[in-house]
């Protein structure tokens, strides 16, 4: 077996690792991280998530700073916040025996000044995500022409996000002698077109087929009815006692419904999704992390950093609308070596994406029947069995009340005692389990009314799903993407139409303003329509359950030195302002 020590790291980073666990490296941190000390070569890196991607650049990296040189030598890029979050906490961790290493984080949603501040005390590396790291190289507060290494992390979902023409810029920025480290779990065409057209003659490193799900998660997939997918997870969720797991919805109102309806149930669950506070967000994922929660309801985007090794199942509420997201969901069990399991709940109508999801991951789904009351109770019944046999008994505290109870107690036979304790404990399984139906469905069985009304109403939701894929508040520091024929299909009602006192002539489009309305605190989860920019001003739709959030947030605030007046457009106050008067010029704006 290989050693770390083996893979060319230092004795101050051997102690780091010692600290941490790790035993050996995984493959590609074997593969990658001798290749990244001893050449200046850029490396293609594709691997799963979940093997150690961020420790197979980190721990050279860390290693290859020069730490008596007090200016930037590295940037890693990775798309959300709680990822640079995480790696941050990593480097700091491979980092604390070597003295003078620093490093800064930068991310939208936080205070830029603090951010600032802490650039202008001297770093060695930035660790940030592409919107933020864009405003303060234009700000002039983050300078990359002497960087030596640039670190893109979860490429593919970078790309997906829509980060491509912040990328663009940051590459731009950055010297051509440069060592650059391109991490991936997938390997989509538009990753291939940064290594091609950013890289050079990069050394590729894979320890899997682009898109191949890692070996030690087993996939299972049940057919559900809309109307009853709820009581499936349920069910799925007691025949696995020790379940330790994400249940990932598409959108964060079902995130908070699934949850609320898991606590309410007396599941240790809590939800994890864009409308959260970062503070609240932190206490969840602390939560997570230390197992105080048993089941974490989660959104793509919100997960992502989400570190944690023992995870035992993953499970797709719903299946995501872009099949490599799958890739990444399942990639959140069978960490450090274990087993897990990823489950999928799908209807008859989408069971069509599973053999797609096959050909993709390079293996195959069981298909698994929904279990029955019976033998959940049977598994529940075993479990508690399990825990009793385990449990510590101090005798020296116990003994002085046993006389009483064997008094108390006297009369009773051994199986009723047995009896009695069990449905002491296990009633409410007992209970709600009593007259329990069979949820299953065949592969033809086109579901009852209520299950077409269900679909019609997940197909109304659309809008939101759209709305959490393409502007999630979990990537506030970046420009979301608008969608013209959600604009369309929700016609204006949906949406109230704002004027903003700044055009093309302040640097401003459609991604930049969504970026800025973006990285408003209480404006997370706002949906937003058709954008025009003009040369002097531009018109946003915002959702029109926003507004006041809009006018309060967005008013006074600063944008490239300018400082931003918006309004409704058309108000009473100022009727010219929802109109253009030059219709030439009006028909010249930029339309997204």
């Amino acid at each position: 077996m290989t050693t770390f020590r083996e893979v060319g790291l230092e004795e101050d980073i051997l102690n780091a690792i010692l600290d941490l666990g790790f035993e050996s490296p995984t493959p590609i941190q074997e593969k990658a991280i001798p290749q990244i000390i001893e050449n200046e070569a850029d490396v293609l890196a594709l691997a799963s998530t979940g093997t150690g991607k961020t420790a197979a650049f980190g721990l050279p990296l860390a290693q290859k700073i020069d730490v008596h040189n007090n200016t930037i030598q590295a940037i890693i890029l990775s798309p959300t916040r709680e990822l640079c979050r995480q790696i941050a906490q990593d480097i700091e961790n491979y980092t604390k025996y070597r003295k003078g290493f620093k490093s800064v984080s930068v991310y939208g949603g936080a205070n830029i000044v603090n951010q600032i501040r802490d650039l202008k005390r001297g770093t060695h590396v930035v660790i940030g995500t592409p919107g933020r790291v864009v405003d303060l190289i234009k700000r002039g507060n983050l300078k990359l022409e002497n960087i030596n290494t640039l670190v893109l992390d979860e490429a593919d979902e970078m790309l997906n996000m829509g980060f491509k023409d912040d990328l663009d810029f940051i590459l731009g920025n950055t010297p051509a002698q440069r060592q650059t480290l391109l991490f991936s779990a997938t390997m989509p065409k538009e990753v291939r077109f940064i290594a091609k057209n950013y890289m050079n003659n990069p050394v590729e490193i894979a320890t899997a087929r682009a898109n191949q799900s890692a070996e030690n998660i087993d996939h299972f997939y049940y057919l559900v009815n809309a109307s009853t997918r709820f009581e499936a997870l349920r069910r799925i969720a007691d025949v696995n006692p020790d379940i330790y797991g994400i249940v990932f919805c598409r959108t964060r109102r079902e995130t908070q419904q699934v949850a609320d309806k898991l606590i309410k149930g007396g599941y240790n669950a809590d939800a994890l999704h864009g409308d959260l506070s970062q503070a609240q967000r932190d206490h969840v994922m602390g939560r997570f992390r230390s197992s105080l929660l048993q089941i974490l309801v989660a959104t793509d985007v919100a997960a992502r950093g989400l570190d944690v090794n023992n995870i035992t199942h993953v499970i797709n509420y719903n299946l995501p609308d872009e099949l490599e997201s799958y890739i990444h969901r399942s990639g959140r069990t069978a960490r450090a070596g274990k087993k897990g399991e990823s489950i999928a709940l799908v209807s008859n109508r989408e069971s069509s994406k599973i053999r797609q999801l096959e050909r993709k991951i390079g293996k195959d789904f069981t298909k698994k029947d929904i279990p029955s009351g019976k033998e959940i109770c049977g598994k529940q019944l075993l479990k508690l069995v399990e825990d009793l046999k385990k449990v510590e008994v101090d005798k020296s505290e116990f003994d002085q009340y046993l006389p009483a109870i064997t008094a108390e107690l006297e009369g009773f036979s051994r199986e009723e005692l047995i009896e009695r304790f069990f449905s002491t404990e296990f009633n409410r399984f007992l209970d709600y389990y009593k007259d329990s139906g069979d949820l299953n469905i065949s592969a033809n069985d086109r579901g009852d009314s209520r299950r077409r009304k269900d679909d019609r109403g997940e197909r109304g939701n659309r809008r939101e799903r759209d709305r959490d894929r393409g502007r999630s508040s979990d990537r506030s520091d970046r420009p979301a993407r608008s969608d013209r024929s959600r604009s369309k299909r929700g016609g204006s009602m949906n949406f109230e139409r704002f004027f903003i006192n700044m055009g093309q002539k302040d640097s401003l489009n459609a991604q930049r303003l969504m970026g800025f309305i973006n990285e408003q605190p209480s404006l997370e989860g706002v949906g937003i329509g058709r954008i025009e920019v003009l040369k002097t001003f531009s018109f946003v739709e915002v959702d029109n359950g926003y507004t006041d959030e809009v006018l309060k947030s967005m008013n006074g605030k600063e944008f490239r030195g300018r400082t931003c007046n918006i309004e409704v457009a058309g108000n009473k106050e100022n009727p010219s302002r929802g109109k253009s008067k030059d219709k030439k010029k009006r028909s010249s704006a930029r339309r997204y």
